[in-house]
């Protein structure tokens, strides 16, 4: 196949160059209405799973440095803390809690957790600023766009040693940042290079039971951040830092495909193809939970019927769960699959306080010895671009039974819809006192009608 020739005297943008291009240039107008809603729904639930995190221990200790280090006043809200701050330290901590709980998005093909290192960012510079609604959903979109596709570019050989939401996420967040600065092409350049050189994020903390994962977003989020602002005074970064021959692919990946980085950019919205996270468990178990949760309706099975079950799963879930087969805190638990599907089976839900007492439950711990993962063909072939869930079920009376789901619960074709996104905020809102029902009502109300703010604001009202 022939390369299209580009028109006598255009320029040819590199493909960092042309991501530098759409972050600076979007406009609030180009993206369509049904985009525009799908990143207030996203918004809503990222608020949700802040609050939900913030009595975590990891978050806790994020927020006292925060507190140490930070100033004690400023324009942008630290849900944590409860304090308005600087934009640093408040996205920093709000990206740490919106991780913790497992309840956020997830990209499937990027297999990228956007609105961790997209929206605590975007909400913190909006704020400090006193940028519009509209501004903000503009850089938030942004920030999905090009964060997913730096999460497709780097592919499956990246995922396998690094989380992707803390490497992507960084880029991610430096885009957000700088739509909202209105960085030009040029500076937003320098913004990617920088980012793209400070990208971390090991999966290692899982053998630990360590709290990595938080630090991740909180990183991404902030280093992000600071890229955005050094651009905006003149500092410059790589301009090939994605691409480049000791870039960012070169160093991290085996199978990364260049093409992935500008697909479609403009007409193809990747923010509307983002998942909402309908289990409080790491996304890699959703798919089995739903079929074996379908098994068990389907054909009015009990816990107490069940002798084994088999997962039959991507490489990629075996990669990330299979370090964890003795879990000894709660969000190990989450990385569990054994963990994850004894609650289905127990309790038809592994719901946040499901998982708060899991590790004391015995019969929690008895289900999870029967539960294995096998690779399969067909759901590894699909994977990341669809991930299918499918169970095989070895009853105590000698029966073998299937289950089977092709979109899990809160994928695009089976997403939730807003009255369940209000259900679930105010659940994972008022989880553990957080916050009121009536806070959690009011603060859905303010995000619903956030594109009419000229001026964002704090969100959370005082109790």
């Amino acid at each position: 196949m022939t390369a299209a020739r580009a028109p006598v005297g255009a320029t040819v943008l590199h493909p960092s160059a042309e991501l530098a291009k759409f972050s600076s240039e979007l406009k609030y107008t180009d993206i369509p209405e049904s985009v525009r809603l799908r990143c207030e729904d996203l918004f809503l639930d990222t608020l949700a799973s802040i609050l939900a995190g913030s009595s975590a221990p990891a978050v806790k200790a994020m927020a006292k440095y925060a507190e140490l280090m930070g100033p004690s006043e400023g324009k942008s809200e630290d849900f944590v803390n409860r304090r308005l701050t600087s934009p640093v330290f408040a996205a920093m901590v709000n990206a740490a809690s919106s991780h913790v709980v497992e309840q956020d998005d997830v990209h499937n093909g990027a297999v990228f957790h956007p609105a961790a290192v997209v929206f605590p960012p975007a909400l913190a510079v909006a704020q400090a600023l006193g940028a519009s609604g509209e501004d903000f959903i503009t850089a938030s979109v942004v920030g999905y766009e090009v964060g997913i596709r730096v999460g497709e570019f780097l592919g499956r050989s990246h995922y396998k040693i690094f989380h992707t939401t803390g490497t992507a996420g960084t880029i991610a967040a430096a885009v957000t940042v700088g739509r909202l600065l209105k960085l030009n092409p040029e500076q937003m350049l320098n913004a990617i290079g920088s980012a793209g050189t400070t990208t971390a994020g090991l999966w290692e903390f899982l053998r630990d039971a360590a709290d990595s994962k938080q630090l991740h977003t909180a990183h991404a989020a902030s280093a992000g951040m600071t890229a955005a602002y050094l651009a905006q005074d003149g500092f410059t970064g790589a301009r090939r830092i994605l691409e480049g021959t000791q870039g960012l692919a070169a160093g991290m990946s085996t199978d990364a495909d260049l093409a992935k980085l500008t697909d479609r950019l403009g007409s193809r919205w990747a923010l509307a193809e983002t998942s909402f996270k309908f289990h409080a468990s790491c996304r890699h178990t959703h798919p089995a939970a739903d079929a074996l949760q379908h098994a068990m309706q389907e054909h009015g099975l009990k816990a107490s019927d069940i002798a084994s079950v088999v997962t039959h799963v991507h490489q990629g879930a075996i990669d990330v769960l299979g370090p964890v087969v003795d879990p000894k805190t709660v969000h190990q638990s989450k990385f569990s699959m054994g963990t994850v599907l004894a609650l289905i089976a127990l309790r038809n839900s592994a719901d946040l306080a499901g998982f708060d007492q899991a590790l004391k439950d015995g019969a929690v711990t008895a289900f999870r010895d029967k539960v294995t993962m096998e690779l399969d063909e067909e759901v590894d072939t699909a994977y990341p671009q669809r991930w299918i869930g499918k169970v095989t079920v070895k009853t105590t009376d000698g029966r073998t039974l299937t289950g089977r789901v092709d979109e899990p619960k809160g994928d695009p074709g089976n997403t939730l819809s807003r009255p369940e996104i209000e259900e679930k905020t105010l659940r994972l809102g008022t989880y553990q006192g957080a916050a009121t029902a009536s806070q959690v009502k009011q603060l859905t109300q303010t995000v619903w009608e956030i594109r009419k703010q000229a001026k964002l604001g704090q969100l959370l009202a005082a109790a």
